[in-house]
């Protein structure tokens, strides 16, 4: 069974409404939490302005870290957009991936993937593990 993360559904509302409003590019942002437990996500630039490639502004990454100490957590993870394509990592994301105890949140804003719009990874050496995304409705609360 694979690792279950925790996420807010309003976090994943905001990280789904950022794909949107970056179409037709990708949008790029970071996670804040404690291990497989989403508390925040922090939209970034996306420096590569690409539908088929993101590179995360360095100054938003410093900010979203300075962020997560100020409130006792960290960058647990990333997220961008496939606005075209499935949820699912490319070989320029595995190659990319630079952070192997990162949550990898993957969101497709595209027509015809509103069953799968996004999946959650770890990516290390080259693997893709699956995560199992716990999204929790109605009763989330922020830290």
């Amino acid at each position: 069974m694979p690792d279950a993360v925790q996420i807010p559904g309003r976090v994943l509302d905001a990280i789904v409404a950022h794909a949107e409003a970056e179409l037709p590019n990708e949008c790029c942002g970071l996670l804040i939490g404690s291990a497989l437990t989403i508390h925040e996500s922090v939209p970034a630039r996306n420096l590569a302005a690409s539908p088929t490639s993101y590179l995360i502004d360095p100054e938003d990454h410093f900010a979203a870290i300075r962020a997560a100490r100020v409130s006792g957590f960290s960058v647990v993870g990333a997220y961008h957009s496939h606005p075209a394509s499935p949820p699912t990592p490319s070989a320029r994301d595995l190659a990319e991936a630079s952070f192997p105890e990162f949550v990898y949140l993957i969101v497709s804003p595209a027509e015809g993937h509103e069953q799968n719009k996004v999946g959650a990874y770890r990516l290390t050496e080259g693997h893709v593990t699956p995560l199992v995304l716990a999204i929790s409705r109605g009763t989330d609360r922020r830290p």
